[in-house]
This record gives structure tokens, C-alpha cells and sequence, in this order.
């Protein structure tokens, strides 16, 4: 396989990470470069088992940053983009729909237009010797697609139906891939993924909170009845996902991703304290008596669940774990990574790396 140089945009983050770290060790001939703004969700931490290797570089930049973008495009000519960074969090939309705006509708644009300029010889010499190109990988979620009842699944025929304001900002980048594919003949792939889980999750989202409040004995809070259901792709699984969809994936084609793992999310959370009252040594049932049911949110989707055939049949991925068995790890790299999580809840990183990386 020939070098190549790939931006890895929002990589400090869980999903991100992930794939930086699968890249920077599958790939020792690619140059992989990790570009992250380090807001509250991008975390360095992630990353301290390679940030040292030959073919790894970090730059921080925000993807609104035009001139910055352009900066790390003359210095490192990337030919191949996977933009993965985004605000991401439901609840955070709600209460503050402009950030989500800004990062995931303006700052796509303008990583769209700065791959656009950056690439226009290469793009115009591959048309015309129908030759390698470059190419941008748009990262996105299945919640543009709405919600679903008791039945059915999204595929990538699926109408768009956000929301949240979240969902509909991602939905809008979406639009602007295709079309700056479509208008300018950018050269790109697209793929809509399920929940993730794992390590190196931030503390916020569902499985890493109740993890952590299990074993602190706070309340575990359920929106509603906890009758929502997700379908949840293991992180390790949704990186060798992207590694398959950049290197297989056919240009102007979007690929749904999924873990076949639908859940209730009351269901999960039982899972959950079993799951902890083993591992910490607690009678059965003790963690459940934790659970507390709160006021649900607004414009709670009822159903995610991802009709995943396209990948399978098309590029031969499928997931390697059950939910049960990737659960079981997740808990245990928590269990085993009390300072990466004191960190990360108490801001101490967020801190030395902002520090770290102000003059940058």
C-alpha cells in the first residue's frame, strides 16, 4: 500500500482516537496527522501510546479557522481528509444550538473549501487520467435520519427527518459533502454510524456516566421510562469501519454503520449494574437501587436501529464482538483507568494541553 498523508480531523476525541491510534500502528508507511481544537471532548490523553511514533503529528486547529486550515494543508499536503470533528452531544444542542452551527455546519464548509482549493490540480489530473485521488471522508451519524417505531431500520435510502438541533446540523454537513462532490467533483465518501461505546469516552454520554456514578454510588438518571431504544456499534469496531469505507468505499457513496445491538436504554443501564456489581464485588442488584428516573428530554427520538447490509455486502465489514463481550471491556478499561477519568471530570487536562499547546 503507497504512503499517503491523511488529516485526521477532531482525533483527540473518543471516535477520533480511536482511528488515529488504528491508522498510526496498521499503516507505518502513511504520515497521519491529528488535527484537534482540544475543546472540553478532545483529550491528548487518548493518544499517549503513540504521540511519540515516527509517522504521527499533532496540530491544533479549529476547523473554522480558514487560514489555519490552509497553513496545515501547505505544510503537510494531505491527500486524503477524514473529518471526524464535531460538537456532538443532544442535550449540549438544545441548550446551545449556535456551537453546533458554527463547529458542524460552518466548520465542514470550511474544511470543504480549503480541501477543494488544496486538491484542484490533483482532483483535475485524476478526472483526466482517471488516476488515484484524493479524498474526503465525511463522518457522520444515523440520528439524521429521525426516528423509527417498532419496526424498520435506516438505510442510506432513508429520508432525512432530524430532530434535534444536533441531528440537523449534522444533517446540513451531510448536504454540503454531497453537494461540493457534486458541484466542484471533490471526491468524496460519507457514513452514518450508530452509538458508539468504549474506551476513552467521554463522561457525559451514557454508558462512561453510569459507569462512573456506579462506582461513586451517585444516581444513575433515565430520561422518561427509559423506553428508548439505540443501537450501539462498539468504538473499535466503528474505526476498523472507517478504515474499510476510506480505503474500499466507492467516491459519492455513503455507507451505513451499525452493531446490530438494539437496546433499551433501562435495559442497558440493568445490564450495566450487573455488570458492576461483579466487578466490584456488590450483592446483586445493589447498582440498580441507584437507578432514578428523570423528566425526559426534549425531542427524545424513540428508536435508532441501522439496516448495516450495504457495508457488509459491498465492502465485507461486520462486527468482530457481541455487545455483551464489548461491554465487558469497556467496564474493565474503566475500571483500570481511575486517573484518565479524574482527569477528565475534573478538567485537569483540558487544562495542561490548553496550556500545553496556547502558543501552537
Amino acid at each position: 500500500m503507497s504512503a499517503r498523508t491523511i488529516l485526521i480531523t477532531g482525533g483527540a476525541g473518543f471516535i477520533g482516537s480511536h482511528v488515529v491510534r488504528r491508522f498510526v500502528t496498521r499503516y507505518p508507511q502513511y504520515r497521519i496527522i491529528n488535527l484537534d481544537a482540544l475543546t472540553y471532548a478532545g483529550n491528548l490523553e487518548n493518544l499517549r501510546d503513540v504521540e511519540n511514533a515516527a509517522n504521527y503529528a499533532f496540530v491544533k486547529c479549529d476547523i473554522r479557522d480558514a487560514e489555519g486550515l490552509k497553513k496545515v494543508f501547505a505544510e503537510h499536503a494531505p491527500d486524503g481528509v477524514i473529518h471526524l470533528a464535531a460538537e456532538s452531544h443532544v442535550d449540549r444542542s438544545i441548550s446551545d444550538p449556535m456551537a453546533f452551527v458554527n463547529t458542524n455546519v460552518i466548520g465542514t464548509v470550511t474544511l470543504l473549501n480549503v480541501a477543494k482549493k488544496a486538491w484542484a490540480e490533483l482532483i483535475l489530473n485524476s478526472i483526466l487520467e482517471r488516476g488515484a485521488a484524493p479524498r474526503f471522508y465525511h463522518v457522520s451519524t444515523d440520528e439524521v435520519y429521525g426516528s423509527l417505531h417498532d419496526d424498520g431500520f435506516f438505510t442510506e435510502e432513508t429520508p432525512y427527518d432530524p430532530q434535534s438541533p444536533y441531528s440537523a446540523s449534522k444533517a446540513a454537513s451531510d448536504h454540503f459533502v454531497r453537494a461540493y462532490g457534486n458541484t466542484y467533483k471533490l471526491p468524496f465518501v460519507l457514513s452514518n454510524c450508530s452509538n458508539n461505546y468504549g474506551s476513552h469516552h467521554f463522561p457525559e454520554k451514557l454508558i462512561p456516566l453510569m459507569i462512573n456514578n456506579i462506582r461513586n454510588n451517585k444516581p444513575l438518571p433515565v430520561y422518561g421510562k427509559g423506553e428508548n431504544v439505540r443501537d450501539w456499534l462498539w468504538v473499535e469496531d466503528h474505526a476498523s469501519a472507517i478504515d474499510t469505507v476510506f480505503h474500499k468505499g466507492v467516491n459519492g457513496e455513503t455507507y451505513n454503520i451499525g452493531g446490530h445491538n438494539e437496546w433499551k436504554n433501562i435495559d442497558l443501564v440493568h445490564l450495566l449494574c450487573s455488570i458492576m456489581d461483579k466487578k466490584l464485588g456488590r450483592a446483586e442488584g445493589e447498582s440498580a437501587k441507584l437507578i432514578t428516573y428523570v423528566t425526559d428530554r426534549a425531542g427524545h427520538d424513540l428508536r435508532y436501529a441501522i439496516d448495516a447490509g450495504k457495508i457488509e455486502r459491498e465492502l465485507g465489514w461486520r462486527p468482530s464482538i457481541t455487545f455483551e463481550e464489548g461491554l465487558e471491556r469497556t467496564v474493565d478499561w474503566y475500571l483500570a483507568n481511575q486517573a484518565w477519568l479524574e482527569h477528565v471530570t475534573s478538567g485537569d487536562y483540558q487544562r495542561y494541553y490548553t496550556a500545553h499547546y496556547a502558543d501552537r
